[in-house]
């Protein structure tokens, strides 16, 4: 077994080296400058976001896809994998994680607008999207939709599952002394009970919870920052300074290269938004919207939500709670981010309790339905309700046990998903072009004429 673990991890990091860092930060950059600059939209995209569409083809509403998609983004990795980004690459990191978070609107912009365009819908007029349709009918490249639908299946397991759940058990466990297997029997419960209305519910559940559980995290950031004012300025210096400038070793900041803040800020950047990882576009693809840049506008205030705002708060928090406290323990990322909210009584920890929980049980809703579209594409509608039973089991048994493997492996799967998605968006991106041209720089209120594609080929063919 620790064989087959140090295997894994070895997998893992070539999989998440730097080529793959490159390949998506370099996206990011190149759909900025093909979309021209889509970022200064966000204000339109933002208005979209809570504009209620009547009279379109759909499943949910912008907002409710939107939220979904937040759903699955906001988890743990914007409180313990800021604290890593900053454990492993020093204060600098939390620059490159926002800037990773700024470009990166415009893949996920890119990726959103391809989902909307090539989505189809089944016998009931339920709309499937996503990028596995993307690379079947925008390039004719259907073994390469058939490989994302796999790592997504999979990864939807690990990722956006068990190690979520794992994280609510431990929290809970550490700060209240409750048996691991009460908070999993829990959330296998509630996970269940959602999952029974498919998307529409987990819509409607994210649309109530996303947005109060952001909110109530971001105040509880800034009360701490406000206590800790005096080194808010002092942390905004050490980020800047130290996202381009090597540090010494000694005292509570150990020693980073310039090298290792940029990769573990961008890494977890990624990580936290999934921008180019193709997730978010799956739920994009069943809003009601007039046209696909449309959703588009509305799917890329995610990322700004996700990283721009909510992990540059976590990271403000945490440098200058280690600035106000050089003892802090800066071995790993949750001891740092712990140890970095502890210093507030009863309210720092109250903040991190809640914004886990919360986050964490949202991203197992988000990608539940992630999952379940890749299984479904791979075999039919019959999968659905087999799959959604085993997802909500692996909700009690990630909470149950330690997941370093599964870990890795759903780091792997998530890595590999971007691959495909990737060449998509590259391969399409004189498509988002024309779109982008048509719509964003037109009319957005242009209704697009295309027909959504009715697949029963693919449903009988598949059971």
């Amino acid at each position: 077994m620790e064989q087959f673990e140090t295997i894994a991890g070895i997998v893992n990091g070539i999989v998440w080296g730097p080529w793959l860092l490159v390949l998506l930060f370099g996206t990011h950059v190149f759909m900025t400058v093909r979309t021209g600059f889509i970022q200064r939209k966000l204000g339109l995209g933002i208005k979209l976001s809570v504009t209620r569409e009547t009279g379109v083809a759909g499943d949910v509403s912008q907002f409710g896809a939107l939220t979904t998609a937040l759903a699955s983004t906001i988890g743990t990795g914007n409180i313990i994998g800021v604290g890593t980004a900053i454990a492993s690459g020093g204060p600098g990191a939390v620059l490159w994680m926002w800037l990773t978070g700024v470009f990166g609107i415009a893949t996920k912009y890119a990726e959103s607008l391809i989902a909307v365009k090539y989505r189809v819908k089944d016998e009931h007029g339920m709309m499937l999207g996503g990028a596995m349709f993307a690379l079947e009918r925008g390039l004719k490249m259907k073994w390469l939709g058939v490989l994302f639908g796999i790592f997504a299946a999979f990864a939807a397991f690990g990722i956006g599952d068990g190690v979520q759940s794992n994280a609510v058990a431990r929290i809970i466990n550490e700060n209240f002394d409750v048996p691991l297997w009460i908070p999993g029997v829990i959330m296998m419960v509630l996970t269940g009970l959602v999952l029974i209305g498919g998307i529409k519910w987990i819509t409607n559940v994210c649309v109530g919870l996303v947005p109060i559980m952001s909110l109530l995290y971001v105040i509880g950031c800034i009360i701490i920052l406000i206590i800790h004012r005096g080194y808010i300025v002092p942390a905004i210096a050490e980020i800047i300074k130290y996202a381009f400038t090597p540090t010494a070793i000694g005292g509570g900041l150990l020693g980073y290269t310039i090298k290792e803040a940029a990769r573990f800020g961008i890494a977890r950047g990624l990580f936290s938004n999934e921008s180019g990882m193709g997730s978010a576009p799956i739920v994009a693809s069943a809003a009601k919207t007039k046209n696909p840049a449309r959703q588009a506008l509305v799917s890329m205030t995610g990322t700004f939500w996700d990283t721009v705002i909510i992990c540059l708060m976590t990271g403000l928090v945490v440098v200058s709670s280690a600035i106000a406290n050089p003892s802090i323990d800066y071995s790993n990322g949750a001891s740092l981010v712990n140890a970095s909210f502890g210093q507030i009584p009863i309210f720092g920890k109250g903040v991190l309790t809640f914004g886990l929980v919360t986050f964490a049980f949202s991203t197992i809703l988000g990608w539940s339905y992630y999952g379940e579209k890749g299984a479904e594409y791979l075999l039919g509608p019959k999968v659905i309700i087999p799959y959604r039973i085993l997802y909500t089991m692996v909700v009690f048994v990630g909470a149950t046990i330690p997941l370093g493997i599964v870990w890795n492996i759903a780091d792997t799967l998530n890595g590999l998903m971007i691959i495909p998605n990737i060449v998509a968006v590259l391969l399409l991106s004189a498509v988002i072009s024309q779109e982008t041209n048509t719509y964003v720089y037109g009319d957005i209120e242009k209704v697009d004429t295309d027909p959504i594609p009715l697949r029963t080929d693919l449903l009988k063919k598949r059971g």
